[in-house]
């Protein structure tokens, strides 16, 4: 629990979990990048290549480290006393987080069946 008394410490938390969530958006970003410059350098794809696999990773790891992200975010929001979370903060950051995580499980999908 924290002793700080200051809703800067909440701050610092939605700063952190908006730091990964461009991080993980730059994974699911570079991984789409590999499977169509695969696409690009090989022509026509008559199987799964190398190419596919590696960015295919790329986007679940993204997708996978998101998740973990909005966990700890979590668990560090529940440390918090009522003075450290401001009144009007509107929607939590990790509401976007997981819009970020819907998308990420699209564009795998949409990877994997073409």
């Amino acid at each position: 629990m924290s002793d700080l008394n200051d809703p800067r410490v909440l701050f610092a938390a939605e700063r952190t979990l908006l730091a990964w969530s461009r991080t993980n958006a730059g994974l699911m970003a570079f991984g789409f990048l590999i499977d169509r410059a695969a696409l690009i350098v090989q022509g026509a794809r008559a199987a799964r290549d190398a190419g596919f696999w590696i960015g295919l990773g790329f986007v679940l790891l993204g997708v996978v480290l998101s998740a973990l992200s909005v966990v700890q975010y979590r668990r560090s929001i529940a440390g918090l006393r009522p003075r450290e979370i401001p009144g009007l903060l509107g929607q939590p950051a990790g509401l976007h987080d997981a819009r970020g995580r819907g998308a990420g499980v699209a564009l795998a999908a949409y990877l994997a069946l073409t």
